[in-house]
């Protein structure tokens, strides 16, 4: 465009107006035919070298993109039996935590069952070994008061007779006595109750 303008420039300048043939606005037959046998040239090499390469590189294109859509579908296949897999563990999982903590609420039931009735057994026999020893102890205070009072009636009838007794047989006396005693008020308790 640059020379187009320098040459309108000069005309211009010379004093010449632009001519405007037909003839030098049209291509010239021999420019025709080399420019067509260039073509043919070109085309033959495009057509001979350069579109079976690009036809080849458009195939494996094709088959790259192919192979990569099967193995994205693939992938979601797996992908979607994972998830299934994985959500039916899940459920397997929540089942069998129900299953471990019934398991769990029965085995502390029974625990408490267990400890419960050790402890009322434990009551029991703390309870029977504290009564053996208040009927021990019941017993011992009995037979010390026995033997308190057959000393102080052994000395009474001492003072009232005046002489002194055979203590021996005296004791034997006030044992038999509290004894017949013994009974009667147990048989008179016996009667009551």
């Amino acid at each position: 465009m640059y020379a187009f303008l320098a040459a309108l420039q000069i005309a211009q300048e010379h004093g010449e107006e632009p001519v405007n043939d037909p003839e030098h606005l049209y291509p010239h037959l021999e420019e025709l035919i080399v420019g067509a046998i260039a073509f043919g040239v070109l085309f033959f090499f495009v057509a001979k070298w350069v579109l079976p390469r690009l036809g080849k590189l458009l195939d494996e294109r094709r088959a790259k993109i192919q192979g990569s859509l099967e193995e994205a579908e693939k992938a979601k296949r797996d992908a979607d039996n994972m998830l299934a897999e994985y959500q039916q563990k899940l459920r397997d999982a929540g089942t069998e935590a129900g299953k471990v903590m019934e398991e769990a609420r029965k085995t502390a039931e029974q625990m408490r069952k267990d400890l419960l009735a050790k402890a009322e057994d434990e009551s029991r026999q703390v309870v029977a070994k504290a009564q053996e020893e208040v009927r021990a102890e019941r017993d011992r205070a009995v037979q010390s008061l026995r033997r308190e009072l057959a000393e102080a009636s052994v000395e009474l009838a001492a003072r009232v007779v005046g002489e002194s007794l055979d203590k021996e047989r005296q004791m034997r006396l006030v044992e038999q006595y509290i004894d017949e005693v013994a009974g009667m008020s147990s048989n008179g308790n016996g009667k009551g109750s």
